[in-house]
């Protein structure tokens, strides 16, 4: 992921729409959040994680595609999700798609029921933003017939896209297959045929990161073991993809059978429930630990539908300053139902925090 491989454009003014409440800073200092507060030393709140059934393909590697061929491929069936991340590293047109091939003699349907798509652009934070907030906001289900012996995009639109000399491609789609179907990522000229290309290509070589495999437990669902009280607790975080409190998912990389780990989670998405006590009302914060960080988060609350939102709301990116940029999600009634998803975002810097804090003084 680009936290490794730092190869970013000028800097691009993006405006987003702003979430809730007033600027962050101001909100914290409210709370009784001094401005100097160390960030690395909250209080954590403890934290039941179960994963959940499912498979993530995670394609990053070779992140910067210097060759046409395969990047990632692997035969699967049932619910899978697919996070692929990848830059033309040529100085020639390419295009990066996704094939689905059916091997078996019989039709099969691939049902696509989430997905986001980024890029292509230079802009790697912008297009890793904009691939999570368009997964998070997208609901719509999608139909694919796979013939037997044949092949179907994933993404038609991705076998008509031109990608630049050092353009990325970030990608999210979850889908569910009945019977097995190979999932092959890869770059290719821009005339060329998918289906023809794949049953010739050769799968490139993996990087020193090696940010690709198979993993289970796309999916992580977190409640607190504890009710926060903001009353009696004070300011709480919940620490995610750090390796340490939350532990990164390990896999196989199906192309060699190596084990891999996948620095980051890129592609897992969290489920966090918050337990907290009536009468006591509470705000929520995010705050990036690793660096600079672009990304989104859908709020449910009071089972109304979700809204998403982006961390940061009012910027394209923050995290200069980690141990004072934060994210401002809301005030929140406390006993009320919340929902928070969550999933680390292409190009952004891991870990983060969700804090918990008193509600902000008038």
């Amino acid at each position: 992921m680009l936290n490794f491989f730092k190869k970013m454009s000028v800097a691009v003014a993006v405006t987003l729409v702003v979430g809730f409440g007033s600027t962050p800073q101001l909100a914290l200092a409210k709370a009784g959040f001094p401005a100097n507060t160390d960030m690395r030393n909250l209080t954590e709140m403890p934290v039941t994680m179960t994963e959940q059934e499912g498979k993530l393909l995670l394609s990053d590697s070779p992140e910067m595609v210097e060759a046409d061929g395969i990047m990632y491929q692997d035969t699967v069936n049932g619910d899978t999700r697919l996070f692929f991340h990848h830059v033309n590293a040529t100085k020639e047109l390419k295009k990066i798609v996704v094939l689905l091939v059916n091997d078996s003699d019989t039709a099969t349907d691939v049902v696509v029921h989430q997905h986001g798509l980024g890029g292509p652009g230079l802009d790697y934070m912008a297009v890793g933003k904009a691939a999570q907030m368009n997964y998070l906001k997208q609901e719509e289900i999608e139909l694919i017939e796979v013939p037997a012996k044949g092949a179907a995009l994933l993404e038609p639109i991705l076998n008509k896209t031109v990608v630049a000399a050092d353009e990325l491609v970030n990608g999210i789609y979850d889908f569910q297959s009945k019977r097995p179907i190979k999932v092959v990522i890869m770059m290719l000229p821009v005339d060329a045929d998918p289906a023809s290309f794949a049953a010739k290509a050769s799968v490139l070589p993996n990087t020193n990161h090696a940010l690709r495999g198979t993993f289970a437990g796309r999916d992580r669902l977190l409640v607190p073991s504890q009710v926060y009280n903001s009353a009696t607790d004070g300011v709480m975080a919940i620490t995610l993809a750090d390796n340490k409190i939350d532990t990164y998912v390990s896999g196989i990389d199906a192309t060699d059978g190596s084990k891999t780990l996948n620095f980051g989670n890129y592609g897992v998405m969290y489920k966090l429930f918050l337990p907290t006590a009536f009468a006591q009302n509470y705000a929520v914060y995010l705050n990036p630990r690793g660096g600079q960080y672009a990304g989104g988060m859908k709020v449910k609350y009071r089972h109304q539908e979700g809204n998403t939102t982006g961390t940061p709301a009012d910027k394209l990116f923050f995290g200069n300053q980690t141990n004072k940029d934060v994210a401002y999600l809301g005030d929140f009634v406390g006993g009320q139902s919340l929902w928070l998803t969550f999933s680390p975002p292409g190009a952004s810097n891991l870990p983060v925090k969700l804090i918990l804090a008193p509600v902000a003084k008038n």
